[in-house]
């Protein structure tokens, strides 16, 4: 078994434990565990606070046990999603929270094993589940049409020529099924022109953007974002706050638009929103917004934790206010 203490570096752990306001007593939610470090990091921070943490990958849990030996009572792993986090914290007695963090994506845990197939750098079967259950990337591009496979890889990964890798895609299982991620990117590469120039002035692997696309679909991940985000309105006590690190535009438009709507900060409110009861007719808003800007980590922190690169931390502090609906019913178990 690997070192049960965390294996990689937390992106802007300080920042996010500042952002928190972690004080002593309080109670928090680490909604994406992984190996540990958001949590270990609130721990630190003020004596006698506590830590729900929550995972859906079930090799999460062996990072738990050492944690929950150096602070006896003060820290839990729960397994499932966290767009559920209030149900599942509610069903351990716990009714409100002081904190929620999420650390957004694909854990280095995930990308680091080939065996869970996350990562083209390292050949490994196509999978990309982070539980242990679903539909599998191999599933996905082996099946999909190409109009589908084209829309996902657009949309998802935000590729411009997804056109030409769905028809690259379709035209290499017509002589094999896709099984490998090796075989995937290799596929990817081919058929985005000046790949390698590409790759050198963007200093991004060409295949990064289909395997974005991929993972996302697989994990449904931007549905658990709006139920997790949704989830933690209705868990936060007033003055709780909100810390969400996303690295990618799609998810941090997504943190934005959530934290902007829900605090009041639109020029128009959306006419899907109810009717609250004040002078404007505008709902009363359920966060304060902590910051105009996303904080980005500083060059030294880039310098010695890559990952960081493209990270942004959005907060938000919970008001009074009761939580608005959220479409989706709160998510999935």
């Amino acid at each position: 078994m690997s070192d049960a203490r965390a294996p990689h570096i937390p992106v802007m752990a300080p920042q996010v434990v500042a952002a928190l306001a972690v004080r002593e007593g309080g109670v928090y939610v680490d909604g994406t565990f992984g190996a540990g470090g958001y949590s270990r990091a609130i721990l630190a921070a003020a004596p006698g606070c506590t830590v729900w943490a929550i995972d859906r990958d079930p090799s999460a849990a062996r990072f738990a046990d050492a944690l929950a030996a150096e602070h006896p009572g003060r820290f839990a792993l729960i397994q499932g999603r966290f767009g559920t986090m209030d149900h599942l914290v509610s069903a351990r007695g716990v009714a409100s929270v002081d904190g929620v963090a999420l650390d957004l994506g694909v854990s280095s845990l995930q990308i680091d094993d080939p065996a869970r197939g996350f990562s083209f750098q390292h050949d490994g079967p196509l999978d990309m589940r982070m539980g242990s259950h679903g539909t599998t990337a191999a599933d996905v591009v082996n099946t999909l049409d190409e109009a589908a496979l084209a829309d996902l890889i657009h949309a998802l990964g935000e590729e411009r020529h997804a056109r030409r890798v769905a028809r690259a895609i379709v035209a290499a299982r017509a002589e094999a099924p896709l099984t490998r991620t090796g075989r995937l990117a290799e596929v990817v590469r081919a058929a985005i022109p000046g790949a390698a120039r590409q790759q050198a002035r963007e200093g991004i692997d060409p295949a990064t953007r289909t395997f974005q696309a991929l993972r996302l679909h697989v994990n449904d991940e931007a549905a658990e974002l709006a139920d997790g985000l949704a989830a933690a309105e209705r868990l936060l006590a007033p003055g709780g706050r909100l810390v969400v690190v996303s690295f990618h535009s799609l998810e941090d438009r997504a943190v934005k638009a959530f934290m902007r709507t829900r605090s009041g900060d639109l020029p128009n409110p959306s006419r899907h929103l109810p009717a609250a009861a004040n002078d404007s007719g505008a709902p009363t808003p359920s966060f304060r917004a902590i910051g105009r800007r996303a904080v980005r980590p500083d060059a030294d922190e880039v310098a010695t934790n890559p990952r960081a690169r493209s990270a942004r931390l959005r907060v938000a502090e919970r008001t009074a206010a009761p939580p608005l609906p959220h479409a989706n019913g709160g998510g999935a178990s």
